[in-house]
């Protein structure tokens, strides 16, 4: 997972928690994609609150390669707000430029710059 998504997923992490239920299609659906392992199913199944399941997943998402966060977005179909969410916030968040270095894209900042120049 690329470190923007990385961030997506921080920075909206209390949010998520409070308006996805993984409990459902979204873990079997990361399971049967090959994101999550067995193990992981069942750690995250064995925490006590949706709160935490959600938590649990959003812990090992990161480190489960380049897929896992379009697979996490595929898997919200029960949830299409959250999906429409998560990409309308993704395209606002970094981008790498052609030569690896790391570029700020914040819908409104652009507004702003000119603005102060004006």
């Amino acid at each position: 997972m690329d470190a923007r998504d990385k961030q997506l997923l921080r920075s909206l992490r209390l949010e998520l928690c409070t308006e996805v239920l993984v409990d459902g299609l979204v873990i079997q659906y990361l399971y049967q994609e090959g994101i999550l392992t067995d193990s992981h199913v069942q750690e995250i199944k064995s925490q006590t609150t949706s709160q935490r399941k959600t938590m649990m997943l959003l812990d090992i998402l990161p480190t489960r390669g380049p897929k896992a966060f379009d697979a996490f977005l595929e898997s919200l179909q029960e949830f299409p707000w959250v999906k429409d969410k998560l990409k309308a916030k993704r395209k606002e968040m970094t981008v790498q430029d052609p030569a690896g270095k790391a570029r700020v894209v914040v819908a409104g900042v652009f507004k702003l710059i000119l603005k102060l120049w004006l």
